[in-house]
């Protein structure tokens, strides 16, 4: 018998587990919750400079899960986000670190971002690189 009595959760709830570990992995870090976090926010802000089309694209590739925080405050009526830099980029994903800041900004939105293009096809990726100004597809290794 599954965890949660459902297979599909227990799924859901495994492959977002795997995200965050990667993320903990990529960074050496110990805490689940930063871990999440940074992935949380750094989904956000990347949702929030795509076009609707783009983003649905790209959402349609994430675990069930992770496609739920994903579109967690979502308004696809709000105009997209006008960040082309990376510095604004970075301070967007660090306003959910206010009453923890983050050390190393750069690196960890870089990791987070390195992380969801392992999980994601390469096609997809290049097109959500693609679709965005150069500097913040420099935020990818």
């Amino acid at each position: 018998m599954s965890a949660l009595g459902l297979p599909i959760f227990d799924k859901a709830i495994q492959d977002a587990n795997i995200w965050v570990n990667d993320i903990m992995d990529e960074l050496g870090w110990t805490d689940k919750q930063r871990a999440f976090t940074l992935l949380r926010a750094t989904l956000h802000v990347l949702r929030d400079r795509l076009q609707s089309n783009e983003s649905a694209h790209f959402a349609a590739q994430l675990p069930t899960l992770i496609r739920g925080v994903y579109f967690e405050g979502y308004k696809p009526s709000k105009p997209t986000s006008h960040i082309r830099h990376k510095e604004e980029f970075v301070a967007a994903v660090q306003e959910a670190f206010r009453d923890d800041p983050i050390v190393e900004p750069f690196e960890m939105v870089s990791a987070a971002l390195n992380v969801i293009a392992d999980h994601i096809s390469e096609g997809e990726i290049d097109d959500v690189k693609a679709s965005l100004p150069k500097e913040i597809r420099d935020l990818w290794d």
